[in-house]
């Protein structure tokens, strides 16, 4: 058995972030070029807008939604066998999906059995790359996650490419073996043993979010214990006594309901981007160069964020840079209605592509700095189903008001609003921590510290310290007996 240490910071490492980084090629980018398939679909089965929408919503929600399972199982079991079993269910899925007769069946292969097959796969992945590298990490994620932006940008054309040679249906069941290369991914995935992994019971009973009674039960348990001599130097596994206790941390529920807001408001954009740019007169070729150029530009908001944000002044603000890019991106929706022609869009595209790279690469540092690297993989898997219910929700909604409305602009105003929503509630939640802890500092600053004088013949002694209560009275009597003598 390996000898648990720190994490690397390379060598098999960056074979790690090179798995990660197809895995999010075959999961991330083969999802938003489902919306490629969008006109092609509407066209075929005759359906609206909120009804075809569905598709992309139920592989974006199968997928978040079963990212506890995928942590499940790469803890449990192992991580490799996770990931090769979702690149089959993912395969099969969408060779499924090429003999569909009605938008149900899409909904079937297409949304649940290849969302749940994404799912097994990304969550496991991502938090591989957390576990190998600690110094470097905003960048190893940042190339991992770039996976998303090179796969669009090199899928988005080939897929339109195929869609026209050999339809949609040929197009998914190229698509399919493509995704395959998941379990070549999965064969990658070395595990490793970390320090912070495994605690002793004391290191356990530290913790701040542990519930009081479990304290209890674990001190009688240590005490009793006729193996206590061996405990500081065996290892307790404390994920192996609750392994979601996280979810009591004020931080990570804060960075729960931010997330729900932000997966709502990002969700649509890759659903209506080329059906919006094809509304307001831009060719089918050029539509899906805009997925492209968002792809590329996205590639570039991954490895510059993540690298900028590893650096000395930046490190410790990550926090803010996160919120700042959620900020931009909602700011980028609410402008976008009045983008009617390509010149136009093409900004677009580059300033929301590059601003989803940055936040996307910060989502796992950002986890792991709120949870720590043991617990990264069960945080991921809550942090990914929390996106379930909006990216369920949120390309159907939007339909309803494209169908109602008879325009997009109800529905980007309706993302970008809650993305900023997501984005100022972050910077609440940090402003209010900030001026807790500046009037908690004032107030130990101003209790309990006296100045206490006493006289030993000719000589004064003077001392200035923090005392309690018991220690004042103590001090008192003392002094009191000495000036009677």
């Amino acid at each position: 058995r390996a000898r648990p240490s720190g994490p690397p910071d390379g060598g098999w490492g960056w074979m790690i972030v090179a798995g990660c980084f197809l895995v999010t090629i075959c999961t991330r980018a083969v999802t938003r070029c489902i919306s490629i398939f969008f006109v092609e679909f509407q066209a075929y089965f005759g359906q609206d807008y909120a009804r075809t929408a569905w598709i992309h919503s139920i592989v974006d929600c199968a997928t978040m939604l079963c990212a506890p399972l995928g942590s499940l199982i790469s803890n449990h079991v192992s991580c490799q066998v996770g990931i090769m079993l979702g690149g089959l269910l993912a395969s099969t899925g969408l060779i499924l999906s090429s003999f569909a007769t009605s938008l149900e069946h899409l909904y079937l292969s297409l949304g649940i059995l290849t969302g749940l097959g994404f799912a097994l796969c990304y969550s496991p992945a991502i938090a591989m790359v957390g576990k190998y590298f600690n110094k470097r990490k905003a960048l190893a994620y940042g190339i991992a996650m770039s996976g998303s932006g090179i796969g669009t940008f090199i899928l988005a054309p080939v897929v339109q490419l195929l869609i026209e040679q050999f339809s949609w249906r040929g197009a998914l069941l190229i698509l399919g073996g493509f995704v395959l290369n998941l379990c070549v991914c999965g064969a990658l995935m070395r595990p490793i043993s970390l320090k912070e992994d495994c605690k002793t019971a004391p290191e356990f009973l530290e913790q701040d979010y542990v519930p009081e009674t479990e304290k209890q039960d674990l001190k009688r348990m240590f005490i009793c214990s006729p193996l206590i001599k061996l405990w500081p130097h065996e290892c307790l596994c404390y994920c192996s006594w609750k392994e979601y206790d996280f979810l009591l941390m004020p931080g990570f529920m804060v960075l729960a309901v931010s997330v729900l807001f932000m997966a709502y408001g990002c969700s649509p954009l890759f659903v209506y981007l080329v059906p919006y740019a094809l509304s307001v007169g831009v060719s089918h070729h050029q539509a899906a160069f805009l997925m492209s150029i968002l792809g590329v530009i996205d590639i570039i908001g991954n490895i510059t964020f993540g690298w900028l944000t590893d650096r000395r002044c930046l490190k410790k603000h990550r926090y803010f840079c996160y919120l700042f890019a959620v900020g931009m991106d909602g700011l980028c929706c609410l402008f976008l209605p009045v983008l009617q022609s390509f010149p136009l869009l093409v900004p677009f595209s580059f300033t929301f592509g590059y601003f989803d790279g940055a936040y996307v690469t910060l989502i796992p540092v950002m986890t792991a700095d709120v949870v720590g690297t043991s617990l990264l993989s069960s945080a991921l898997g809550v942090v990914y189903f929390l996106h379930a219910v909006p990216y369920l929700v949120s390309p159907p909604v939007a339909g309803w008001l494209v169908d109602t409305t008879g325009s997009y602009t109800a529905s980007f105003l309706l993302c970008g609003f809650s993305m900023i929503f997501s984005s100022a509630l972050l910077c609440f939640a940090r402003l209010a921590k900030k001026i807790k802890r500046m009037h908690l500092r004032s107030l130990s600053g101003n209790t309990a510290l006296k100045q206490h004088i006493w006289t030993n013949g000719a000589i004064a002694y003077s001392v200035t310290a923090e005392l309690d209560q018991k220690d004042v009275e103590f001090l008192a009597v003392d002094t009191n007996s000495f000036s009677n003598r």
